[in-house]
């Protein structure tokens, strides 16, 4: 509301007073709840004309008074002593802001297409949500006008944005638009179409400043829904999921963070499938903890298995216990339930932040890799031990200096064992090639887990015998993590 003079002002406040229907006392007391500082006699004097109040106290009073107009849903308000904003804004970023924070609440997972396209409107832009698939191969879109193509993810230009974390402008047949990642964090969910209507507008920083700021809040919005329904789950699935695969997924974390220079990024594969393979980690100021579990076979038995090494190791790192500790609350967990007949491989690690110590141990799984400087330089064969649940394992912790750049890498054995219909299976050395490829075209660890997958998925056309996980860690003090 404008600002006004201050007679003008008394004499709009007593007739918001009058209208109110306030008596001086009640008045008085919300005016002193809201921090009003002058007495019960100085505010009757004001009112009538006969002593002057602050101004910064005439706007509390003035407030008073809108507050109780507010209640009976009156009109004009009380005017202040300065101008204020509106309220609620109606175009701009801000507006686009408050269509999907509001329109979000009470609305399920269904609603979020059509709050984005109401968010494009404050912009003046046609707004599109695109999610990526569970596979990561293809950008489904999401909206109101029926169903579109997926989008691929490895020959789009939406797909570049997707694959680069960065702003792509087109100015095709189809109109200027931009192509915005749609991250939770570090997790790459999708991409944002605007269309922008004027080709002089793909270039504009404030505009795009402002969209990256939507697709920020509606990754988070992504997540936060995913939780309280299903259909946009639904939408990013390519095929049913199996019960074992259910609770695999279930189990994971965010397949992307970042916390002091360290990035981590995993995935599973095959995602509708997916039986005893799992990864978890938790980020701290100081040190990141990680793990990686196989659980002996496919099926929901595996599952099972994993889940409960999976929970066992958090309860334990969760209390505060070491690797020593954790280790012995994933065998005891393990032997109590499963009383020595099955097992669980895994590594458990932890990287400090500001030195770059890795700890870890290797219980019966696949030797981690150390690359350096674009180059698998090290097997790391320290920490080795039986597999969790085996039982009287020793248990030896392993310690490695990392470099900055260095990169960590786990995997399950179902990556180097992956057969092609002939029986070729896809080894370690097309591991360590395939790494160090795309460690020379400078991929970041989300991307490059998702190539590396992906090749494994190639090698056996699409169909795995085993799961296939892979968890990265990339230490580099004050790096961007992306």
């Amino acid at each position: 509301m404008n600002g006004t003079g201050e007679e003008e002002q008394r004499r709009l406040l007593l007739a918001a007073v009058r209208r109110s229907d306030l008596p001086l006392e009640q008045l008085w007391l919300r005016y002193f709840g809201l921090g009003g500082q002058a007495d019960l006699v100085e505010v009757e004097g004001y009112l009538d004309g006969l002593m002057p109040l602050p101004p910064a106290q005439r706007d509390v009073l003035a407030h008073a008074v809108n507050e109780r107009l507010d209640e009976l849903a009156w009109r004009p308000r009380a005017p202040y002593t300065r101008a204020l904003p509106e309220v609620r804004p109606q175009h701009g970023p801000l507006a686009a802001l408050a269509e999907l924070l509001e329109g979000v609440h009470h609305a399920s997972p269904e609603r979020l297409p059509a709050l984005v396209a109401q968010a494009g409107v404050a912009l003046d832009v046609g707004a599109v949500l695109y999610l990526v698939d569970h596979e990561q191969q293809a950008l489904v879109p999401l909206g109101e006008e029926g169903p579109a193509q997926p989008l691929g993810v490895d020959t789009t230009l939406p797909g570049r944005a997707f694959r680069d974390v960065r702003v792509i402008a087109a100015d095709s047949e189809g109109g200027p638009r931009l192509w915005l990642p749609v991250l939770d964090c570090e997790e790459r969910l999708g991409v944002l179409e605007a269309r922008v209507g004027e080709s002089e507008r793909l270039n504009d920083r404030s505009l795009r400043e402002q969209l990256s700021w939507v697709a920020a809040l509606i990754g988070h919005l992504v997540t936060a829904t995913s939780r309280f329904g299903d259909a946009l789950d639904f939408a990013r699935r390519r095929r049913p999921r199996t019960p074992a695969a259910e609770l695999v997924w279930s189990l994971l974390p965010p397949l992307t963070a970042s916390a002091g220079g360290l990035v981590l990024a995993g995935l599973v594969e095959p995602a509708h499938s997916v039986g005893g393979d799992a990864f978890d980690y938790a980020v701290s100021d100081r040190v990141v903890q990680l793990a990686i579990l196989d659980g002996m076979g496919r099926c929901l038995d595996a599952g099972l298995m994993t889940a409960a090494a999976l929970s066992a190791y958090r309860s334990a790192r969760r209390d505060g216990q070491g690797l020593y500790g954790q280790a012995r609350a994933v065998d005891e967990t393990l032997q109590a339930q499963l009383r020595g007949e099955e097992f669980v491989t895994g590594v458990l690690a932890e990287v400090d932040l500001a030195t770059g110590r890795l700890r870890y141990l290797s219980a019966g799984h696949p030797e981690p890799l150390l690359m350096r400087a674009g180059r698998v330089v090290k097997t790391l064969t320290g920490g080795r031990r039986l597999p969790f649940g085996r039982g009287g394992a020793e248990l030896t912790i392993a310690e490695e200096a990392l470099q900055p750049g260095d990169w960590l890498v786990l995997h399950t054995d179902g990556v180097t064992e992956a057969r092609d219909p002939n029986g070729s299976t896809f080894g370690r050395d097309r591991l360590v090639d395939l790494l160090e490829r795309e460690a020379a075209a400078a991929h970041p660890p989300p991307e490059t887990v998702r190539r590396v997958t992906r090749a494994v998925m190639e090698h056996q056309h699409g169909v795995l015998q085993d799961d296939a996980t892979v968890l990265l860690a990339r230490w580099d003090v004050g790096a961007d993590v992306r």
